[in-house]
């Protein structure tokens, strides 16, 4: 029975390199001079952290960021903005989970949405991804087209990988 997996994963090596080429960019900026900027990757790549003096300078360089991870060709739709916090000496700092994986919740939410579209595919939740079968591969395509659409608002970002015919 034909059928695909829908996954959510971010590439870390591009992560890092997105986060390496934003140091990078902050080191050399003309009005980062004299300021301690930082950009910090959890261990396990779930989240960041920036960490700068003001927030004006945190929403600069968050604005740096999220161009290198689009140059990069990571979908900002992965990025889950915590709130701006005040920590020690005037200094500020935001965490930005990552999302690795779909949520159950959004998993759900997909199901529901295959089945309000009455295509003829069945949706099984499987860790953290989701796998779709259906009869033929037209209606597996056309799930695949309506995922796309539903991406934004969602706001979970989808590749469809493990296609079998």
């Amino acid at each position: 029975m034909p059928s695909f997996d829908v996954i959510s994963k971010i590439d870390l090596a591009e992560l890092d390199n997105a986060v390496n080429q934003t140091r990078k960019e902050l080191s050399t900026r003309y009005d980062f001079q004299g300021v301690k900027a930082e950009i910090d990757i959890a261990p396990d790549h779930t989240s960041l952290t920036l960490k700068t003096n003001s927030e004006e300078k945190l929403q600069a360089a968050k604005e740096v960021l999220l161009g290198k991870l689009a140059k990069r060709g990571i979908s900002l739709r992965v990025l889950e903005f915590g709130d701006i916090e005040k920590t020690g000496l005037s200094n500020v700092k935001q965490p930005i989970k990552l999302q690795q994986g779909i949520p159950v919740e959004k998993s759900k939410e997909l199901i529901k949405v295959l089945k309000d579209s009455k295509i003829k595919v069945q949706g099984s939740i499987q860790a953290d991804q989701l796998r779709v079968t259906g009869k033929n591969r037209d209606d597996l395509q056309e799930a695949m087209a309506l995922f796309r659409k539903e991406q934004d608002r969602l706001s979970l970002d989808m590749q469809f990988t493990n296609f079998r015919d």
